[in-house]
């Protein structure tokens, strides 16, 4: 090799290495691609509508998109009345067994949802996706109705009916969802009944079954009085199609949130929701002193604060697994569908 064609070869490298260090020296392009939702995407980040406020009780809306190719679930008091889905006694307190006999639709049950009838009252303790065809499933649970233990009027006693409320007040939840105390379940049963007694004042315990939350709940006054919210406050949700969560305070203290999957699954949650919170708020009149009014800032910090908490990791079935965050002042629940790449379908804040 002659001196002209090495000093051409040198160059010929020298020119390559060259573009080569400055590609890397670029700065990638990066293409933006849905949030990882497995990871759990900060709730600081979602956008707030709102305030919308009746009485004692204030709401504000969470916007974000839905998450793409999600399964469609139905909810547990939807499957219920279809009869798509059965909740069987198992004369044991603390275990139901649930089925869902649909071919194609699969159920969510949240915690919180009380199922009436069998031989007591029961409220569900933990989220669950029930795939369809899913046969005989144990799912924990925790008496709302302490002392009865046999049939009720002309209920079934072998299985339940209906599904058309959930636990009521911060303090039943966070028996319910955290400490899973059937102790601290009946005492939150019962606070929740004296305080709904004291505002609509009048005795809320049905002759039927006086410890009983549910009858509680169907109570003639009680309902009256939730009625004002929810006549209110359902519409608020109307031509809004990325709405797929709420947040709630009362008498201006923050209570909790709930978010979804889509906006679709929200919509299908949303009446049952709204009534839980309109009865917590009705629980918690009359409104004795005033606090600065909850700001959507405040709903932010709230939402990190509960998400930087000790997390801990649990699978409530091959298919169901929850996420657990805990802090001094809040708790974070999150469900994942393991089936579908881990992605969250349900998150549930709660203030302490």
């Amino acid at each position: 090799m002659n001196r002209k064609t090495f000093a051409l070869l040198i160059a010929v490298l020298t020119l390559t290495v060259g573009i080569v260090f400055a590609k890397l020296a670029l700065p990638r392009i990066q293409h933006k691609q849905p949030p990882d939702r497995t990871a759990g995407s900060p709730g600081s980040d979602y956008r707030l509508s709102g305030p919308y406020t009746h009485e004692n009780l204030t709401i504000f809306l969470i916007h974000d998109p839905d998450q793409p190719s999600v399964k469609p679930f139905v909810p547990l008091q939807e499957a219920l009345e279809r009869k798509t889905a059965m909740v069987h006694e198992t004369s044991e307190v603390n275990e139901l067994y649930i089925e869902n006999v649909s071919q194609p639709e699969e159920v969510l049950v949240q915690a919180g949802d009380i199922v009436k009838g069998g031989e007591q009252d029961r409220v569900l303790a933990v989220d669950l996706i029930v795939p369809a065809r899913s046969g005989k499933m144990p799912i924990a649970a925790f008496c709302v109705e302490e002392g009865r233990w046999q049939q009720r009027g002309q209920e079934r006693a072998s299985h339940f009916g209906s599904s058309y409320d959930m636990a009521t007040t911060k303090d039943l939840k966070i028996a319910t969802k955290q400490a899973q105390s059937q102790s601290q379940v009946w005492k939150g049963v019962g606070e929740a009944q004296s305080k709904l007694s004291q505002s609509v004042d009048s005795d809320v315990r049905s002759p039927a079954s006086r410890s009983s939350l549910q009858l509680a709940l169907e109570n003639k006054k009680v309902q009256e009085s939730t009625a004002a919210y929810v006549a209110k406050l359902s519409s608020i949700v109307e031509g809004k199609s990325d709405v797929i969560g709420y947040v709630f305070a009362i008498n201006d203290k923050i209570s909790s949130a709930d978010l979804y999957y889509s906006n679709g699954l929200f919509r299908k949650f949303w009446p049952k929701l709204l009534k839980t919170t309109a009865i917590e708020a009705v629980a918690e009149r009359p409104l004795n002193e005033k606090s600065a009014t909850v700001s959507a800032e405040a709903i932010k910090a709230f939402f990190a604060g509960a998400e930087r908490g000790e997390e801990s990791t649990s699978n409530v079935t091959e298919r169901t697994q929850m996420i657990k965050r805990e802090s001094e002042k809040s708790l974070f629940f999150e469900t994942r569908d393991l089936a579908q790449k881990g992605i969250w379908v349900h998150r549930s804040y709660l203030a302490k």
